[in-house]
């Protein structure tokens, strides 16, 4: 009876243990009259803190032939404003000793500065005279359009199997049913083209308001202080629209489906296994996320150790899964070697797809990966931007700012069982698109 007693007191510190080793991240929120959301989370343990600004739109806003507006924003936002000169927003920050930035997905776009704390002030300041006073002149706008061509140009066009990979997180999603997923987060060459100042005007209106906005103070900071400041720089912005979520059809299994591209700028062929998932907040995801870990994430992954290190049949293997607040994508891949076709690394990677779905998956995977997405929730506390995009995440996927601290025990609850139900259900052949990518033929 004591044995019993001991091994189930053992059972139950270890389950505590696991469930807090990542830390708990402390939070207060609050609203201004306008709608603008305020997350505060203090930590005193550097001179450091972090301004973080989530806007809740990102390409799954946009709009047939209004594509890239949201990206384009990304770089509008630091041309300049009623009291910062172009360019300015860097300068002032980087002369503090900060440092910024910001980034486009599907679902929202985001701003930073992380500063001394007792530049906090800076940070709040610059992020409220955008909001309300972006300046959206003709000039500004022409010259950031080219800057977002030029960019695609650089990281897509011209760039070997790029353009591969970026299609075919679309594929799974027919624009009559599902815009907000059928097209790409950096827009289209012509529908850049085509866009005029108004709807450029129109889009800031909409959807770079306070009330859809998220404003995350984390670090070194006074909670007094802050919220003086923030009503003082961002109470007065008055409230836009209401917006409404994006909405996506989608079926999955809907037929298996296969294609293939001609890419210029790749020396060897490609093979791309394209699946449609479940949104962030699916009870799935866990087990698809970690699955994709054991699959394609890394050295390790069994990918890489079948295709590239055993079979050499592959240059690169590997896996991801972008994750989305609508449906999202899992996509897998393998670059073949010299004088390897893309049959048989077609071959390879099914059967390395196919193990799986059989049940073919070990306890010590799960704990590896298991281990490796838990050591990323600790990595993200250890920096006050870690803790606001962690907050931010929580709040925006799943709904709960108290998501930031209970979502890696869903990770931790996976077993076995679950990671073989989703592997059936999800990458069954009827639910996946191959696409194989070939060079160009070459002359003799």
């Amino acid at each position: 009876m004591t044995l019993i007693r001991g091994a189930a007191l053992l059972a139950l510190l270890s389950g505590a243990a696991q469930a807090q080793s990542t830390g708990r991240i402390a939070f207060d929120t609050y609203a201004l009259p306008n709608g603008l959301r305020v997350v505060f989370s203090e930590d005193h343990s550097a001179p450091v803190v972090t301004v973080n600004v989530w806007y809740h739109v990102g390409s799954a806003n946009e709009v047939t032939r209004r594509s890239g507006f949201a990206h384009l924003f990304e770089h509008m936002m630091f041309q300049g404003s009623a009291n910062v000169r172009k360019a300015e927003h860097f300068q002032l920050i980087e002369r503090a000793g900060g440092d910024m930035n910001g980034t486009t997905n599907d679902d929202r776009t985001n701003y930073y500065e992380t500063l001394p704390s007792n530049r906090l002030n800076l940070g709040l300041w610059l992020e409220a005279d955008r909001m309300r006073s972006l300046a959206i002149t003709a000039e500004n706008f022409e010259n950031q359009r080219q800057a977002v061509k030029e960019e695609r140009r650089l990281r897509f066009d011209n760039q070997p199997y790029s353009n591969a990979f970026l299609a075919g997180l679309t594929m799974p999603f027919d624009s009559s049913g599902c815009f907000s997923y059928a097209h790409t987060v950096i827009g289209d060459m012509a529908d850049l083209d085509s866009a005029r100042l108004e709807d450029v005007q129109d889009f800031f209106t909409r959807y770079y308001a306070p009330n859809n906005a998220v404003l995350t103070v984390a670090g070194d900071f006074d909670p007094a202080e802050a919220r003086t400041l923030i009503e003082q720089y961002f109470g007065a912005i008055p409230r836009g629209r209401e917006v409404g979520q994006p909405s996506c059809n989608i079926r999955y299994g809907a037929g298996a489906r296969r294609m293939a591209v001609t890419d210029n700028n790749a020396n060897l062929p490609a093979v791309l296994y394209i699946y449609p998932v479940p949104g962030r907040s699916s009870p799935d995801v866990p087990a698809l996320d970690l699955l994709m870990t054991i699959l394609g994430g890394g050295e390790s992954s069994r990918l890489n150790r079948s295709l590239v290190r055993e079979a050499r049949a592959a240059l690169g293997a590997g896996g991801f899964f972008q994750m989305r607040a609508g449906p999202g994508v899992v996509l897998v891949f393998a670059i073949a070697n010299q004088n390897v076709t893309s049959e048989r690394v077609d071959s390879l990677m099914n059967a390395e797809v196919e193990r799986l779905r059989g049940g073919g998956l070990e306890a010590t995977e799960l704990t590896k990966s298991q281990n490796q997405y838990r050591a990323g929730a600790i990595r993200n506390r250890e920096t006050t931007m870690g803790v606001a995009e962690t907050l931010q995440s929580a709040l925006r996927y799943l709904g709960s700012l108290e998501a930031a601290n209970t979502d890696v025990n869903r990770y931790l609850s996976v077993t076995i069982d679950d990671l073989r139900r989703v592997a059936r259900q999800y990458l069954a052949p009827e639910n996946r698109t191959t696409v194989i990518v070939n060079p160009p033929a070459r002359g003799n």
